[in-house]
C-alpha cells in the first residue's frame, strides 16, 4: 500500500493491537466512500434546484462533515467510530428514502450490512449481530412505508442521485473486500517469512537431519540410541581467570572467533556441534549413522582445531592452549525444552569423554582406548598409559598426534 494512503486511512488510530487496526482502517476507508457520496448528493442539490432543496443541501453539509470526522472518534473506544458510522448510514438512508421516494435507489446500501463484521470483528459479534438485526428492522420499515416518489419529480435529479446511489455501493462493497483480500495476502506474506526465519533459526540450533524431523513430525518426540558415537570436548586452559583480567568486549570477540572457527570446522568434517558452555566446545560424530565417519570426522576436527588454535592471536597478553578429549561408545541423543529447543547427549559415554578433556594435557588431544581401537587405521597415536579417570577409574589412554599418510 502506498505510504500516503496508509497513512491516511490510518487517521485517527491510537491502538496498537494489529487486530484493532486493521477493523479501524475499515472504517475510515468506508467513512471516506460515504463522505464522497455525501458530497456528490449535495452537489447535485445545489446545481439542479437549491431553493427548494437547501434542506437537503444543509442535511448533506452536516453528513460530509459527520463522515470526515469519524476517525477522531477511534480515541474514545475499540467501536465508537463504527458505531457512529452504521447510525451515519441509518440517517442518510432514512433521510433520502423518506424525503425523495425509493426512486433514489437510496436502500440499495442495505445490501452493505455485511460489512459490519469488518468494522466489529468477528470476536464482537453480538454487536454485530444487535446492530444487523436493527437494519434488517430498518430495511423493512423504509421498503414497506417509504413513498415510492417524494420531493423529488424532476427524472435527470432521480436518475443522478439513483446513479450515485448504486456506483457508492457498489464502491464501497469492492473497496472493503480489496482491503480484506489486501491485508490477508500481506498476513500470508509474513507469515510466509516468518515461517522461513524460524527454519533456518531450527537449522542453526539442530542437526539438518533433527530439524527435518522436527518439521515433519513436531508432536513426536525425538530420542535415539546410538551405539557409536564419537564425542569430542575441548576447552580453553585457564581462560577463566584470564578474562577476569581482560576488557569484556574482548573477551566476547575472544570466544566468538574461537566458536565461529570450530563451527566452520565441523560443517567441513561432518560433525555435529552439540553446545558451547562458556569456553567448552562440545561436538559429536556419528549420530546419524555411518560412525566409521564420525570417527575419522571428529580425529581431523580435533587436529585441526590444535592447529587453528596455535595461530591465533593471544587474548590480551595471554596465549591460551587448548585441551581436547575424544572418546567413542554408546550414548542417547534428543531434543529437549520447549521455547528454547536444543538438541544433546547424554550417558556414560559423554562423561568419559568430558573426563578425557578434563583431565587431558594442554595442547593435546586425549582419547580413550575405545574411541583409538576404532580410529586406530586412520591416525598416529601416542599411548600415555593407564590413567586414573575421576569417577571411572583406571582407564588406558591416548594421545591422538596425527593423520596417516596412508589415510
Amino acid at each position: 500500500m502506498p505510504a500516503w494512503l496508509d497513512r491516511l486511512v490510518s487517521l485517527g488510530i491510537v491502538s496498537g493491537d494489529p487486530d484493532l487496526v486493521r477493523r479501524q482502517k475499515v472504517a475510515n476507508l468506508v467513512s471516506y466512500a460515504a463522505a464522497i457520496n455525501a458530497v456528490a448528493r449535495v452537489i447535485s442539490y445545489f446545481f439542479f434546484d437549491f431553493a427548494d432543496f437547501w434542506f437537503a443541501f444543509a442535511f448533506g453539509t452536516t453528513l460530509t462533515v459527520w463522515a470526515l470526522l469519524v476517525h477522531l472518534l477511534h480515541r474514545f473506544g475499540d467501536n465508537v467510530a463504527a458505531t457512529a458510522l452504521i447510525l451515519w448510514y441509518v440517517t442518510g438512508i432514512l433521510f433520502t428514502t423518506f424525503m425523495f421516494g425509493l426512486q433514489t435507489q437510496a436502500q440499495v446500501f442495505f445490501v452493505l450490512s455485511g460489512v459490519m463484521l469488518f468494522l466489529f470483528g468477528v470476536e464482537n459479534w453480538r454487536l454485530f449481530l444487535f446492530w444487523f438485526v436493527v437494519i434488517v428492522f430498518v430495511m423493512f420499515g423504509v421498503l414497506n412505508y417509504a413513498p415510492e416518489q417524494g420531493a423529488v419529480t424532476d427524472p435527470r435529479l432521480l436518475h443522478s442521485m439513483s446513479l450515485q446511489s448504486m456506483t457508492t455501493a457498489v464502491s464501497i462493497n469492492a473497496i472493503v473486500i480489496f482491503y480484506a483480500l489486501f491485508v490477508l495476502r500481506r498476513t500470508e506474506l509474513e507469515l510466509r517469512r516468518e515461517r522461513v526465519r524460524a527454519d533456518a533459526l531450527v537449522s542453526a540450533v539442530l542437526p539438518d537431519s533433527i530439524a527435518a524431523r522436527l518439521r515433519a513430525q513436531p508432536e513426536r518426540r525425538i530420542a535415539d540410541r546410538v551405539e557409536g558415537v564419537s564425542l569430542l570436548f575441548a576447552d580453553l586452559v585457564g581462560f577463566t581467570p584470564v578474562a577476569h583480567q581482560e576488557d569484556p568486549e574482548r573477551v566476547v570477540a575472544y570466544l566468538d572467533e574461537f566458536v565461529r572457527t570450530f563451527d566452520l570446522m565441523c560443517e567441513t568434517y561432518g560433525v555435529e556441534k552439540i553446545k558451547t558452555i562458556g569456553d567448552a566446545y562440545m561436538a559429536a560424530g556419528g549420530l546419524h549413522g555411518g560412525s566409521s565417519g564420525g570417527v575419522i570426522g571428529i580425529g581431523r576436527l580435533a587436529l585441526e582445531m590444535l592447529k587453528a588454535q596455535h595461530r591465533r592471536a593471544p587474548l590480551g597478553r595471554h596465549t591460551l592452549e587448548l585441551r581436547v578429549g575424544i572418546h567413542y561408545g554408546v550414548a542417547i541423543a534428543g531434543v529437549i525444552g520447549d521455547t528454547r529447543i536444543s538438541y544433546d547427549v547424554w550417558g556414560d559415554a559423554v562423561n568419559l569423554a568430558s573426563r578425557m578433556q578434563s583431565q587431558g594435557v594442554p595442547g593435546r588431544i586425549q582419547v580413550s582406548e575405545e574411541y583409538r581401537n576404532a580410529a586406530g587405521s586412520h591416525f598416529e597415536f601416542e599411548e600415555r598409559g593407564d590413567t586414573e579417570i575421576k569417577g571411572i577409574g583406571i582407564e588406558r589412554t591416548y594421545f591422538l598426534v596425527g593423520a596417516r599418510e596412508s589415510a
